[in-house]
């Protein structure tokens, strides 16, 4: 039979993103670490207010209009800027710059597995340090494989724990290679690792649009980086990798801080209140600084939870993999949706807990 791909991709399993119901599905769901609230006003009107004239002509090739009001929230100069269709592109960027086969990617697990993904398509060797149990970053071991590329998740996914800058500088200044810092969760925290980019020329901070501006649906995220580096990188990106409409509407939310704060404060709140829900449910609960809950049930029977929760309408992440497979990610939804979860969970797990119900 004819091969018509190369070995590496034959050999590699595709990446597996969480279920996405058909539109107008009557679900709760808390599977993606989806923003449970609606974009800026501000946002919605620029999309409400299209003009023809974007659609007809190719897109500024830079998305200047973005670097702009990027440059003035962060305080970072627009050309240390490169926005790209949704984070994940920049990650697939970076591989494509910086990767040939046989050289190492490295990254702490369990982890985004897109990175694993992305460092098959170059035929990388691919080279993962397990986290501790308290998640502690492995340093010295991080360090020691001197990767082409290393990417640390901060706030990481699955767990939702940030690591700290103090780290992270430490990591960079022992890396001859790119240090990408993959902030998609950073709204949700306090600390971040932007100041890195100006004390090391192998620094790239990636963040996203999706998570706390509610943008998920628009693909649209940047990273921050010496020109030095960004100028490599702009050589591998697509020629129009932003659309006009992505620019303008992620243009205002940027610029909406107000409105992107408040949510973010709701969704906090709210995480704080489904951790002690869980908790008082016998789940052990990992600290979070994201959107999501890491939970361990204290029967060991997360499939089964899954999988229960999935048939009453409820959708949650279950990862069927080594460290992970007792364990469930739960996004943090809305207060209603949240609760309509720990109901479910107080029938599946036969527990007249009052405490819970009268919550």
């Amino acid at each position: 039979m004819t091969k018509y791909f190369r070995s590496n991709v034959d050999a590699m399993a595709s990446y597996i993103p969480g279920e996405q119901p058909g539109r107008g599905t009557q679900i709760i769901k808390l599977n993606s670490n989806e923003n449970p609230y609606p974009p800026s006003p501000a946002a919605l009107a620029v999309l409400r207010n299209i003009d023809g004239e974007w659609l007809r002509r190719y897109p500024e090739p830079f998305a200047e209009e973005f670097r702009q009001a990027a440059s003035k929230v962060l305080g970072i100069p627009s050309d240390w800027i490169i926005v790209g269709n949704g984070s994940d592109e920049l990650l697939s960027v970076v591989i494509r710059a910086c990767v040939a086969p046989g050289r190492k990617v490295v990254y702490p697990m369990p982890t985004y597995v897109l990175y694993e993904t992305l460092s098959k398509m170059q035929a990388a060797e691919i080279i993962e340090i397990a986290y501790s149990e308290d998640y502690s970053l492995p340093l010295e071991e991080l360090a020691a494989a001197n990767g082409c590329v290393t990417f640390i998740a901060s706030p990481n996914s699955p767990s939702g724990h940030l690591v700290s800058t103090d780290d992270l500088r430490k990591l960079a200044s022992q890396l001859s290679g790119v240090l990408v810092i993959d902030e998609a969760y950073i709204d949700f925290t306090q600390e971040n690792a932007l100041t890195l980019v100006k004390e090391y020329e192998n620094v790239i901070v990636i963040r996203t649009l999706s998570k706390g501006y509610s943008l998920a649906g628009l693909r649209l995220g940047f990273g921050v980086a010496n020109p030095k580096l960004l100028q490599g990188l702009f050589k591998v990106k697509d020629s129009y990798n932003i659309d006009a409409i992505a620019c303008a509407v992620g243009t205002a939310a940027i610029n909406d801080q107000a409105y992107k704060n408040a949510c973010v404060t709701k969704i906090k709140a709210s995480r704080t209140k489904l951790a002690t829900d869980l908790k008082q449910l016998g789940f052990h609960i990992w600290d979070s600084q994201t959107n999501f809950l890491l939970t361990q049930p204290r029967e060991g029977n997360a499939e089964y939870l899954y999988q229960k929760l999935k048939e009453r309408g409820i959708l949650i992440r279950y990862f069927k993999q080594p460290g992970l497979d007792d364990k469930l990610r739960i996004t943090v939804g809305t207060d209603e949706q949240n609760q309509a979860l720990v109901e479910a969970l107080i029938y599946l797990l036969g527990s007249g807990d009052k405490r819970i119900r009268d919550s």
